[in-house]
Formats: structure tokens, sequence, C-alpha cells
């Protein structure tokens, strides 16, 4: 028997199935209301859906039959699961697929129903209208042996990633001004409510650093020690290491920025106190996910790498010691993220060279890459398995407008944040979180229309229709 979980006493015969309202990942819209998906099903012209189509494969089909009657004509298609996803990226949109929370892979994006989402932490499974129980009764019962649910909380990993943080010129005179911890005001519980929480931090701090100049021209930074009060403040767990100024301030104030990390139990990678160091890996494993962080510096400058006497960023070279690297870290088990500090370009598209690098670590095992440089979002491409994204854009930097050819162009204040899911060791969902700079230091959540703008862009210029 299958009952809905309105009227449901749970007893250990009963299975709880968690269902996704879905889409293939460039759709625009986020969510529908908590009975949309219902009136659709019984062909209510009020339902948010309307216009589209929702697909599923036969079994799921069964299970909504048994809980909402039969559906109204022409309302839904079925394929089978392992179809459904090629089908629905290559069906006019919108189009929407039902499926079973196992069967989450990061191609789907997950749609909020009634503002719940399977895979979001505070998911709260009492107020969630796609879910279902299965009655087991008679002596056959434990000769199942099924989980009594198909979302457990325990397995479950959100991993949160960020653009460029430079906490120099107008950015650190606003802290000074506003408070140290102004920046993350708008933002911080996206950053905080992660297991793991990654900032690419690119100047070195240094007892020496002279008081911020908002002005100022010098491409040569670093930052006060105080100002590791905002990382503290957002909760970071991991620092990359990647960013092409570390060296700037000499090698005394890199090597006392990882003091400074390792004195807070924070892990970093893509940089280091010499070569070897720089080239580990970080390796964390939360409720039962396997995860490895791993990067490099291509661009240079020659002087911002680490070297066998130096410390600096990880040169990314031909690749092939990242390479190897990414191959073991998979055959212990772990799901590696990589991450370049790439050739800087103040547009969305990838560039052959660049394209050519990160599908050589997605071919590799990465199962998810991404571009540190950017300070405009860029592009992104699923490959081989493999999300990518090309380049986040800003996080904590003060670029509220730029030169790009003769516009001075606010490109520099769009910026995306990755939440990464994980389950039961496998990469199976991202949200794009969209902000906007303001005031030099401080991201805001995006508006609606601020959102769509950006996302039908950046899925435009990478080829999704």
């Amino acid at each position: 028997m299958i009952t809905s979980l309105g009227y449901l006493t749970f007893e250990s015969t009963r299975l709880v199935w968690i269902y996704a309202l879905v889409a293939p990942f460039p759709t625009v819209s986020d969510g529908v209301g908590s009975e949309d998906v219902r009136l659709f099903w019984n062909g209510d012209p009020a339902s948010s859906l309307t216009g589209g189509e929702l697909w599923m494969d036969d079994s799921t089909l069964a299970v909504f039959t048994s809980l909402w009657g039969s559906p109204a004509g022409g309302t839904v298609r079925t394929a089978p699961a392992g179809n459904l996803s090629e089908t629905l990226w290559s069906a006019t949109r919108p189009v929407y697929a039902l499926i079973p929370f196992q069967d989450l892979e990061p191609r789907w994006k997950v749609l909020t129903v009634g503002g719940q989402s399977p895979i979001r932490k505070e998911f709260d499974l009492s107020s969630y209208p796609l879910a279902a129980a299965f009655s087991c009764s008679g002596g056959n019962c434990s000769a199942l042996n099924l989980p009594a649910y198909n979302r457990d909380p325990s397995k479950l990993t959100v991993v949160v990633m960020t653009g460029v943080t430079a906490l120099v010129r107008r950015t650190a005179w606003t802290m000074e001004q506003k408070g140290i911890t102004y920046p993350d005001g708008d933002i911080r519980d996206w950053l905080r409510s992660a297991d793991i929480t990654h900032i690419s931090n690119e100047i070195p701090f240094a007892q020496d650093c002279p008081y911020p100049d908002p002005d100022q021209e010098e491409i040569r930074f670093c930052s006060d020690p105080r100002y590791i009060q905002l990382l503290e403040d957002v909760g970071a767990d991991v620092i990359e290491m990647t960013g092409n100024h570390f060296q700037d301030w000499g090698s005394a104030a890199t090597l006392f920025t990882l003091d400074l990390y390792r004195q807070r139990g924070w892990s970093y990678f893509g940089g280091g106190s010499d070569l070897a160091d720089s080239q580990k890996s970080v390796r964390i494993e939360h409720n039962g996910n396997r995860i490895a962080f791993i990067g490099c510096n291509t661009s240079g400058p020659d002087y911002a790498w680490a070297t066998d006497t130096q410390p600096g960023a990880a040169p990314c070279g031909d690749l092939s010691w990242l390479v190897d690297e990414i191959s073991r870290l998979r055959s212990e088990g772990f799901q590696p993220i990589v991450t370049f500090q790439y050739y800087e370009y103040y547009s969305p598209e990838p560039r052959p060279n660049q394209s050519h690098d990160f599908e050589t670590v997605a071919e590799a095992g990465a199962v998810i890459v991404s571009g540190s440089q950017a300070h405009i979002p860029q592009a992104m491409e699923f490959h081989d398995g493999s999300l990518i994204l090309f380049g986040l854009g800003n996080l904590f930097f003060d670029q509220m407008v730029y030169p790009i050819g003769n516009v001075m162009s606010t490109s520099t204040r769009k910026e995306l944040i990755a939440r990464h899911v994980f389950y039961d060791n496998r990469h199976v969902s991202t949200e794009l979180l969209t902000a906007m700079l303001e005031d030099y230091a401080r991201p805001r959540p995006m508006t609606g229309q601020e959102r769509v703008e950006l996302l039908t862009d950046l899925f435009t210029v990478s080829g999704w229709k």
C-alpha cells in the first residue's frame, strides 16, 4: 500500500521515499508552489507548470497514481529512468520530471516545491508534498532488505565554493570604515550553512601591510592580519591559494599567512610553503562522503609559483602531475574538486586552451572543475560526467566597474556562489546562488530579475538553449 505522509503513523514496515521535481540544469525557474505539481497532475490550468511537460518513469507514475489518482489526459509522459535526462535535455522547455531522490545527478536542477528542497540541509519532510510511504505486511517484509528512507540526512554533505576574495583597495578601506565583517552581512548564511566552505583568498596577510588606499594603482597587494576575522565569520574551512598575488609581499608574508590558517585548523591547497606542499590535496571525509580539493595556477607570474625552496602557488605545468593525483584520489574513493587560477578574461566564454585544460582534468576523474581566476561569471558545461564552471566571478573584491573595450562594464559586480551537494559519496546536485556587489565590498542576493538575466545570459553563452 502507498500512502501520503500527511496521514502516516511510522512503523518499521514502512518505507518513506522522497521524490524531487527536476528540470534540465539550464533552467532559470527555481521552484513552484506546494500544490502546483498536484494541480498540474489533475489538469488544473492554475498550476505554474501549465504549458510545460511533466515526465517520469513507469514506477513513479504508479506511485503518484496511487496517491493522487490517474493523471488528467495529456499531462504526464513517461520514459525509462535511464533515458529521462537525455529526453528532457533535448525537449522543448519548459519541461520537468519527477524522480526518486536516489536518482539525482548533476545534470538535473532540483526545483523547490513550496519552498522545500530535498538537497538542502534544512529540508522539512513534514511540509513536503512529494513523498510517499510504502507499507509492507506479512512475513516477507524483512526479506526486502530496503532502507527505511531513500534520503538519509546522515549521508548528505554540502560544499559551498566561491570566487575571488581580495581584501585590498576599496574593499579593505570600506572594512576599515564600516567594520571588518561588513562585507558578508547579506550572504553570511549562504556560506556558514554549508558543511564545507571554500574561500579563494588571493592576498597574503602581512604584519607590515599599510593602511588601505582606495585609489591604489599599484598591483601589489597585502591584507591586514585583522581582516582574517571576515574569513572566520563566513565559516571558512578550506582556503584556496592558487592566486597570483601571494608572493606580492615576499615569502615571509606567505609563510605568516599559512601559519594563520594552521592556527585556525583550516586546510589549504593550491599553494604552500614549497612546491611539494603546494601540490598536496586536501582530503575531507564528512557523512561518508570523501571529498578532495586540489588546484594550480596557470597564469603565473613566475615569481608567484612555488619552487623547491620558495612558497607560492602550485604551477599547473603540463598538468601531468595533476592528472596523476586526480587518478590516485579516485582510486582511493575520493571525489576530486579541481580548481584553476587561469588567465583572466573579462568575457564569459571559455577560450580554447581553457576548455582543453579544464576538460583534461574532468577526463582524469575530477567531479567538479572550477575556475577561481575570473572576475565575472563565466560559461559552464558538463564534460565526461563532470560539471565544469569556467569562472565564478568575484566574492569580496572592489570591482564595481571595469573597462571592457570602450565601455565601463558592471559585469564585475555579478557573482556566482556554487552550492555543491554530495550524497552517499556521489556529487548529485549543484545550486547556483547569485549575488550583486554593492559598496565596493558587500555582495547581496540578486533580485529576481537580476538573477533571471544573469542565468539566461550564462546558459546562452554555454550553448544551452
